[in-house]
Protein backbone atom coordinates (compact mmCIF):
# COMPACT_ATOMS: atom_id res chain seq x y z
CA UNK A 1 0.00 0.00 0.00
CA UNK A 2 1.09 3.30 -1.23
CA UNK A 3 -1.01 5.79 0.25
CA UNK A 4 0.07 7.70 2.98
CA UNK A 5 -2.04 6.54 5.36
CA UNK A 6 -2.86 3.44 7.95
CA UNK A 7 -6.13 2.32 8.90
CA UNK A 8 -5.87 0.17 12.02
CA UNK A 9 -9.34 -0.72 12.57
CA UNK A 10 -9.89 -2.33 8.93
CA UNK A 11 -6.37 -3.97 8.73
CA UNK A 12 -7.23 -5.65 12.06
CA UNK A 13 -11.19 -6.11 10.60
CA UNK A 14 -9.22 -7.96 7.91
CA UNK A 15 -7.35 -9.74 9.21
CA UNK A 16 -10.16 -11.06 12.57
CA UNK A 17 -11.83 -13.14 9.49
CA UNK A 18 -8.78 -14.26 7.81
CA UNK A 19 -6.41 -15.38 10.20
CA UNK A 20 -7.16 -15.22 13.39
CA UNK A 21 -10.87 -17.06 13.26
CA UNK A 22 -9.00 -19.97 12.11
CA UNK A 23 -6.88 -19.63 14.50
CA UNK A 24 -9.25 -20.04 17.00
CA UNK A 25 -11.52 -22.72 15.87
CA UNK A 26 -8.84 -25.15 15.21
CA UNK A 27 -7.01 -24.14 18.42
CA UNK A 28 -10.78 -25.25 19.72
CA UNK A 29 -10.71 -28.46 17.76
CA UNK A 30 -6.69 -29.33 18.74
CA UNK A 31 -7.64 -28.79 22.72
CA UNK A 32 -10.98 -30.20 22.57
CA UNK A 33 -10.74 -33.23 20.14
CA UNK A 34 -7.10 -33.90 20.52
CA UNK A 35 -6.03 -32.64 23.77
CA UNK A 36 -3.30 -35.40 23.91
CA UNK A 37 -1.54 -32.99 21.50
CA UNK A 38 -0.64 -30.26 23.56
CA UNK A 39 2.73 -29.08 24.77
CA UNK A 40 4.69 -29.28 27.86
CA UNK A 41 1.35 -29.23 30.18
CA UNK A 42 -1.64 -29.78 29.69
CA UNK A 43 -4.92 -28.19 30.51
CA UNK A 44 -6.71 -29.10 34.27
CA UNK A 45 -8.88 -26.59 34.55
CA UNK A 46 -10.55 -22.60 32.95
CA UNK A 47 -7.24 -21.08 33.87
CA UNK A 48 -4.74 -23.66 31.91
CA UNK A 49 -7.19 -24.14 29.01
CA UNK A 50 -6.68 -20.44 28.49
CA UNK A 51 -3.55 -20.44 28.98
CA UNK A 52 -2.98 -23.13 26.69
CA UNK A 53 -5.42 -21.43 24.59
CA UNK A 54 -3.11 -18.73 23.97
CA UNK A 55 0.34 -19.71 23.78
CA UNK A 56 0.55 -21.99 21.14
CA UNK A 57 1.15 -25.22 23.30
CA UNK A 58 -2.21 -26.63 22.27
CA UNK A 59 -0.38 -28.64 19.46
CA UNK A 60 3.01 -29.07 18.27
CA UNK A 61 2.59 -26.40 15.15
CA UNK A 62 0.65 -23.63 17.12
CA UNK A 63 3.68 -21.94 18.62
CA UNK A 64 3.87 -20.33 15.38
CA UNK A 65 0.96 -18.93 14.79
CA UNK A 66 1.14 -17.26 18.10
CA UNK A 67 4.21 -15.73 16.71
CA UNK A 68 2.73 -14.26 13.85
CA UNK A 69 -0.57 -13.11 14.40
CA UNK A 70 1.62 -10.74 16.91
CA UNK A 71 3.32 -9.30 13.73
CA UNK A 72 -0.42 -8.91 12.59
CA UNK A 73 -1.56 -6.71 15.74
CA UNK A 74 1.94 -4.87 15.59
CA UNK A 75 1.90 -4.17 11.78
CA UNK A 76 1.94 -0.27 12.64
CA UNK A 77 5.62 -0.43 13.55
CA UNK A 78 6.55 -2.12 10.35
CA UNK A 79 4.42 0.26 8.38
CA UNK A 80 6.25 3.39 9.71
CA UNK A 81 9.60 1.95 9.72
CA UNK A 82 8.10 1.69 5.57
CA UNK A 83 7.34 5.14 6.01
CA UNK A 84 10.46 6.11 7.05
CA UNK A 85 12.60 4.39 4.82
CA UNK A 86 10.66 5.07 1.82
CA UNK A 87 12.62 4.14 -1.22
CA UNK A 88 16.26 5.55 0.44
CA UNK A 89 18.87 3.26 -0.17
CA UNK A 90 21.07 4.46 2.38
CA UNK A 91 18.50 4.10 5.35
CA UNK A 92 17.81 0.76 3.94
CA UNK A 93 21.39 -0.31 4.17
CA UNK A 94 21.62 0.96 7.85
CA UNK A 95 18.59 -0.77 8.77
CA UNK A 96 19.57 -3.70 7.74
CA UNK A 97 23.10 -3.72 9.48
CA UNK A 98 21.17 -2.73 12.65
CA UNK A 99 18.86 -5.41 12.31
CA UNK A 100 21.32 -7.96 11.65
CA UNK A 101 23.81 -7.17 14.81
CA UNK A 102 20.69 -6.65 17.02
CA UNK A 103 18.97 -10.39 15.69
CA UNK A 104 22.24 -12.08 15.94
CA UNK A 105 23.05 -11.03 19.58
CA UNK A 106 19.53 -12.00 20.27
CA UNK A 107 20.63 -15.63 19.18
CA UNK A 108 24.02 -15.48 21.33
CA UNK A 109 21.75 -14.48 24.09
CA UNK A 110 19.23 -17.29 23.31
CA UNK A 111 21.62 -19.94 22.47
CA UNK A 112 23.62 -19.56 25.52
CA UNK A 113 20.48 -19.03 28.41
CA UNK A 114 17.75 -20.95 26.72
CA UNK A 115 18.61 -23.78 24.28
CA UNK A 116 20.00 -26.47 26.26
CA UNK A 117 21.21 -23.52 28.88
CA UNK A 118 20.09 -22.86 32.23
CA UNK A 119 16.57 -21.47 31.33
CA UNK A 120 15.58 -24.27 28.80
CA UNK A 121 12.43 -24.98 30.40
CA UNK A 122 11.24 -21.95 32.18
CA UNK A 123 12.26 -19.30 28.98
CA UNK A 124 10.91 -21.96 26.34
CA UNK A 125 7.94 -19.37 25.43
CA UNK A 126 10.70 -17.14 24.34
CA UNK A 127 10.65 -19.32 21.00
CA UNK A 128 7.16 -17.59 20.00
CA UNK A 129 7.48 -14.01 20.65
CA UNK A 130 7.92 -11.60 17.85
CA UNK A 131 11.26 -10.78 18.51
CA UNK A 132 12.53 -13.90 18.03
CA UNK A 133 11.61 -13.08 13.97
CA UNK A 134 11.69 -9.81 13.84
CA UNK A 135 14.60 -9.56 10.88
CA UNK A 136 12.42 -11.47 8.66
CA UNK A 137 9.72 -8.58 9.34
CA UNK A 138 12.29 -5.71 8.85
CA UNK A 139 14.22 -7.37 5.83
CA UNK A 140 10.50 -7.87 4.33
CA UNK A 141 9.91 -4.55 4.46
CA UNK A 142 13.09 -2.96 2.70
CA UNK A 143 12.58 -5.92 -0.03
CA UNK A 144 9.42 -4.03 -0.87
CA UNK A 145 10.55 -0.49 -0.42
CA UNK A 146 13.83 -1.24 -2.29
CA UNK A 147 12.16 -3.68 -4.75
CA UNK A 148 14.18 -2.28 -7.69
CA UNK A 149 17.58 -3.03 -6.26
CA UNK A 150 16.58 -6.23 -4.44
CA UNK A 151 15.13 -7.72 -7.79
CA UNK A 152 18.03 -7.11 -9.50
CA UNK A 153 20.66 -8.42 -6.47
CA UNK A 154 18.35 -11.84 -6.76
CA UNK A 155 17.68 -12.19 -9.95
CA UNK A 156 21.49 -11.23 -10.48
CA UNK A 157 22.88 -13.28 -8.10
CA UNK A 158 20.49 -16.24 -7.45
CA UNK A 159 23.42 -18.81 -8.47
CA UNK A 160 25.18 -17.31 -5.66
CA UNK A 161 22.49 -17.77 -3.11
CA UNK A 162 21.84 -21.18 -4.49
CA UNK A 163 25.72 -21.83 -2.84
CA UNK A 164 24.57 -20.06 0.27
CA UNK A 165 21.51 -22.32 0.68
CA UNK A 166 23.54 -25.60 -0.01
CA UNK A 167 26.25 -24.15 2.46
CA UNK A 168 23.50 -23.65 5.22
CA UNK A 169 21.63 -26.74 4.49
CA UNK A 170 25.04 -28.92 5.10
CA UNK A 171 25.57 -27.07 8.19
CA UNK A 172 22.36 -27.32 9.68
CA UNK A 173 22.13 -31.05 9.34
CA UNK A 174 26.12 -31.26 10.24
CA UNK A 175 24.97 -29.39 13.59
CA UNK A 176 21.83 -31.63 14.23
CA UNK A 177 24.10 -35.35 13.36
CA UNK A 178 26.31 -34.15 16.47
CA UNK A 179 23.71 -34.22 19.10
CA UNK A 180 23.55 -38.20 18.15
CA UNK A 181 21.03 -40.33 16.96
CA UNK A 182 18.38 -41.27 16.93
CA UNK A 183 17.58 -37.83 15.75
CA UNK A 184 15.79 -35.09 18.12
CA UNK A 185 14.50 -32.38 16.52
CA UNK A 186 14.46 -29.91 19.41
CA UNK A 187 17.90 -29.82 18.65
CA UNK A 188 17.29 -27.95 15.74
CA UNK A 189 16.09 -25.18 16.31
CA UNK A 190 14.92 -21.60 14.27
CA UNK A 191 17.43 -19.53 16.20
CA UNK A 192 20.61 -20.17 14.97
CA UNK A 193 23.02 -18.29 12.44
CA UNK A 194 23.11 -21.38 10.28
CA UNK A 195 19.33 -21.75 10.37
CA UNK A 196 18.54 -17.67 9.90
CA UNK A 197 21.16 -17.66 7.09
CA UNK A 198 19.22 -20.53 5.65
CA UNK A 199 16.08 -19.35 6.20
CA UNK A 200 16.73 -15.97 4.33
CA UNK A 201 18.56 -17.87 1.23
CA UNK A 202 15.39 -19.87 0.91
CA UNK A 203 13.21 -16.53 0.94
CA UNK A 204 15.64 -14.90 -1.66
CA UNK A 205 15.36 -18.12 -3.78
CA UNK A 206 11.61 -17.96 -3.68
CA UNK A 207 11.44 -14.37 -4.92
CA UNK A 208 13.91 -14.91 -7.37
CA UNK A 209 11.96 -17.96 -8.82
CA UNK A 210 8.79 -15.62 -8.43
CA UNK A 211 10.51 -12.79 -10.54
CA UNK A 212 11.51 -15.16 -13.11
CA UNK A 213 7.50 -16.10 -13.71
CA UNK A 214 6.47 -12.60 -13.88
CA UNK A 215 8.76 -11.93 -16.57
CA UNK A 216 7.49 -14.85 -18.09
CA UNK A 217 4.04 -13.64 -17.99
CA UNK A 218 3.14 -17.66 -17.01
CA UNK A 219 -0.22 -16.99 -15.93
CA UNK A 220 -0.92 -20.79 -15.06
CA UNK A 221 1.61 -20.85 -12.63
CA UNK A 222 1.35 -17.71 -10.70
CA UNK A 223 -2.10 -18.43 -10.63
CA UNK A 224 -1.14 -22.01 -8.36
CA UNK A 225 0.63 -20.08 -6.54
CA UNK A 226 -1.48 -17.06 -5.85
CA UNK A 227 -3.73 -19.72 -5.04
CA UNK A 228 -1.48 -21.66 -2.29
CA UNK A 229 -0.59 -18.68 -1.09
CA UNK A 230 -3.97 -17.57 -0.02
CA UNK A 231 -4.69 -21.38 1.82
CA UNK A 232 -1.46 -21.64 3.32
CA UNK A 233 -1.91 -20.60 6.29
CA UNK A 234 -5.30 -21.93 7.04
CA UNK A 235 -3.58 -25.21 5.67
CA UNK A 236 -1.37 -24.88 7.92
CA UNK A 237 -3.61 -24.90 10.43
CA UNK A 238 -5.23 -28.11 10.10
CA UNK A 239 -2.52 -29.96 8.97
CA UNK A 240 -1.13 -31.60 12.23
CA UNK A 241 -5.09 -32.78 12.51
CA UNK A 242 -5.10 -34.41 9.08
CA UNK A 243 -1.52 -36.01 10.48
CA UNK A 244 -3.04 -37.53 13.35
CA UNK A 245 -6.09 -39.19 11.35
CA UNK A 246 -4.15 -40.61 8.85
CA UNK A 247 -1.56 -42.16 11.08
CA UNK A 248 -3.77 -43.21 13.72
CA UNK A 249 -6.48 -44.36 10.46
CA UNK A 250 -4.30 -45.87 8.48
CA UNK A 251 -2.74 -47.83 11.16
CA UNK A 252 0.89 -46.33 9.70
CA UNK A 253 2.66 -47.35 12.63
CA UNK A 254 2.83 -50.90 11.51
CA UNK A 255 3.79 -49.72 7.88
CA UNK A 256 6.82 -47.43 9.18
CA UNK A 257 8.16 -50.52 10.67
CA UNK A 258 8.73 -52.10 6.78
CA UNK A 259 8.93 -49.43 4.61
CA UNK A 260 9.64 -46.05 6.53
CA UNK A 261 10.60 -43.91 3.55
CA UNK A 262 7.29 -44.98 1.84
CA UNK A 263 5.32 -44.74 4.90
CA UNK A 264 7.16 -40.71 5.46
CA UNK A 265 6.18 -39.60 1.84
CA UNK A 266 2.64 -41.44 1.80
CA UNK A 267 2.04 -39.56 5.12
CA UNK A 268 3.38 -35.86 3.98
CA UNK A 269 1.14 -36.10 0.79
CA UNK A 270 -1.85 -37.20 2.10
CA UNK A 271 -1.81 -34.70 4.80
CA UNK A 272 -0.68 -32.17 1.93
CA UNK A 273 -3.59 -32.87 0.09
CA UNK A 274 -6.12 -32.87 3.01
CA UNK A 275 -4.68 -29.74 4.52
CA UNK A 276 -5.06 -27.44 1.74
CA UNK A 277 -8.28 -29.32 0.62
CA UNK A 278 -10.24 -29.01 3.77
CA UNK A 279 -9.12 -25.22 3.63
CA UNK A 280 -10.51 -24.53 0.61
CA UNK A 281 -13.71 -26.07 1.52
CA UNK A 282 -14.39 -24.57 4.79
CA UNK A 283 -13.80 -21.30 3.13
CA UNK A 284 -16.39 -21.71 0.51
CA UNK A 285 -18.33 -22.81 3.01
CA UNK A 286 -18.03 -20.35 5.33
CA UNK A 287 -18.65 -17.73 2.72
CA UNK A 288 -22.18 -19.36 1.22
CA UNK A 289 -22.96 -19.55 4.63
CA UNK A 290 -21.80 -15.57 5.93
CA UNK A 291 -23.99 -15.05 2.60
CA UNK A 292 -26.91 -16.58 3.76
CA UNK A 293 -27.26 -15.04 7.19
CA UNK A 294 -26.64 -11.77 6.50
CA UNK A 295 -29.67 -12.06 3.56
Amino acid sequence: NEKNSFSYAKHMQTNWSNLFVPTIWWTLIYLLGMPWLQQVNHFNNIGSFYWQFINGNAAPHLWYNTMMLQFIILMPIFWGLSRYVGHNLTRGIWIAVITFVLYFAWLWFYDYNVFHGMHEHDWYLLDRIFISFFIYGVYGVLAWQLRGYYNQLVTKFWWVITILFIACFIWTNVELHKFGYPINFNNAPYYKPSMTLYCLAVIALISAFCLHQVRKNSQTSLKVFHFLATYAYRAYLSNVFWNQLVWRGLNMQYHAIYHPFLTFFGIWLLTWILSFTSAYCLHIWWTKAKSLIIK
